[in-house]
């Protein structure tokens, strides 16, 4: 995220949880792309404003770098972003730092 879409580097908040295969609902060859069980879902909430080129970016470096570790096909990589305003952020203290 940091090379793809300008990111910060301490921009680092996270949630990771895994699912047995019984608890994922997914179509295994939806737009002709061949899912398997160890399909994995990214869902990134971000500031809107990126550009396609830079969205385009972002999945293909995701997709690498899950190819090179732990090893996930290209196919199994399901990526979605979530753009929001700016002023929808408070990263504590009861403050919208974003907001201008």
């Amino acid at each position: 995220m940091v090379e793809a879409i300008n990111v910060p580097p301490q921009d680092r908040f996270q949630v990771i949880t895994e699912h047995q295969a019984d608890g994922l609902i997914y179509d295994p060859s939806y737009l002709g792309i061949n899912r398997t069980d160890e399909v994995i879902f990214i869902q990134i909430t971000l500031n809107g404003g990126r550009t396609l080129d830079q969205k385009r970016a972002l999945y293909k470096k995701i997709t690498e770098l899950l190819g090179k570790e732990p090893g996930v096909r290209p196919e199994d990589v399901v990526i979605n972003l979530v753009e929001v305003a700016k002023e929808n952020w408070s990263f504590g203290d009861g403050i919208a730092q974003y907001a201008t």
